[in-house]
């Protein structure tokens, strides 16, 4: 069994400047709303905050709670060669034990008429190279597309651009792309709306000059992007484009571990939810309850949510692929009565212990920022209704760190069930 000592070590950002560039860039982050936003949060709980539970971790909901220490030489750099290869750590949260396995046995975890729920946004090439009038070199982050040809973006650096001024976007060898993004306005955030002409199609025109916007702890300059990495950068099942970050739980899966899975009766379904920065936006508030979570759009079809409630009604188990993909449900059942209704909307619901799941009975999820509301989510799915859940993921993450474990986006997986 784990122990169960508390881990206080912070991961310092000043000591890695992966992680320092990582806050600083998503401290500046805003998106702005398109459609009816599910607002939640979590219910309150019957059980008294702020005491000390039996492990000895106090059961309040403080940011520090879910801190870990983490060496730097643990986060991977680089995908594993065959996308299936990757490890699972998985939990039984019942139990409160755990074994460690490889990605490909997920057909002997799962059960049969299991239903997996994938979540099908696809990566856009959101990460451009452009250029000031005086040659003074800009980096372009698309965040989300405020309306046709109009997007929200980060710049860097950015200081110094004002409202009026004109970007050359580049191509990725360099040369002029015949592209033109001009700055149209600059919202108390610090981020740029850009009105990009040039291009009939800009989703389009980015497979040939954007690269993927690889997330700051894995340390690759623009020119440094392979072409491996826009491919694994990706989910096999993507479809639907529009995120800015991959639902990394998905990047474990090949098309023939899909077919094994299938061949089990194991069933899958597909909703979306478009990735945004929100998602990383990192927890300023002492208290995690004060904490404002940005929205992002997603997308529950008629075919899902009949397959999801017909899972329901039968007794068979929901299995998330991602916390995107419990992000959604969790949103949809939160919004209305039982069967699941489809419907296209934005959510900024904010999942922390303790939590009540109405929908998702098992998540698959990597290994997730230190004090991020990721770490929160897993932390309440452990322990549905408490707040003890925390205890068990941190000790598993201990368990993770000291098996050497790969963590990020490019890392291992978990199974929680």
């Amino acid at each position: 069994m784990p122990h169960s000592a508390p881990i206080r070590q912070t991961l310092n950002p000043t000591k890695n400047a992966c992680f320092g560039l990582f806050l600083a860039i998503l401290q500046k982050m805003w998106l702005p709303p398109q459609f009816p936003t599910l607002s939640h949060t979590a219910p309150t709980t019957t059980k008294p905050l702020g005491k000390t539970g039996r492990s000895g971790y106090r059961t309040a909901v403080n940011l520090s709670d879910f801190d870990y220490s983490l060496p730097p030489e643990r986060i991977a750099q680089e995908p594993i060669d065959r996308r299936d290869q990757s490890r699972l750590f998985a939990l039984n949260r019942r139990q409160r034990n755990w074994r460690h396995l490889g990605f490909a046995a997920l057909p002997d975890l799962l059960r049969d008429g299991d239903l997996l729920v994938l979540n099908n946004s696809k990566v856009i090439p959101a990460r451009l190279q452009a250029a000031k009038d005086t040659g003074a070199q800009i980096e372009i982050l698309l965040v989300e597309e405020a309306d046709a040809g109009r997007w929200w973006c980060l710049l860097k650096p950015g200081k110094r651009v004002r409202p009026g001024v004109r970007l050359a976007l580049k191509s990725q060898q360099g040369t002029n792309a015949g592209i033109t993004a001009a700055v149209v306005d600059k919202n108390e955030d610090g981020h740029y709306l850009l009105d990009f002409q040039g291009s009939d199609n800009l989703l389009h025109s980015l497979q040939a000059i954007g690269q993927p916007p690889l997330p700051p702890y894995i340390r690759k300059d623009f020119n440094a992007i392979a072409e491996s990495d826009k491919e694994r950068y990706q989910t096999v099942f993507a479809k639907e484009p529009g995120s800015v970050a991959a639902p990394t739980a998905g990047l474990h899966f090949t098309p023939e571990l899909l077919t094994a899975l299938r061949a089990k009766g194991i069933e899958t379904t597909e909703v979306t939810l478009h990735v945004g920065l929100g998602t990383f936006l990192p927890v300023k508030t002492d208290n995690v309850e004060d904490h404002k979570m940005h929205s992002e759009r997603f997308e529950l079809t008629a075919a899902a949510a009949n397959s999801i409630n017909q899972a329901k009604s039968e007794g068979k188990r929901v299995v998330a692929v991602g916390t995107t993909s419990v992000r959604v449900l969790e949103s949809v059942a939160a919004g209305s009565s039982a069967p699941l209704q489809p419907q296209i909307a934005r959510t900024d619901i904010f999942i922390h212990p303790p939590f009540e799941f109405r929908v998702v009975d098992a998540l698959i999820t990597n290994f997730h920022l230190p004090k991020s509301t990721l770490m929160m989510l897993v932390s309440a799915f452990a322990s549905p209704g408490n707040t003890d859940g925390r205890d068990f993921i941190l000790d598993a993450y201990t368990e993770a760190v000291r098996e050497e474990y790969r963590f990020f986006s490019y890392g291992d997986a978990m199974l929680i069930e």
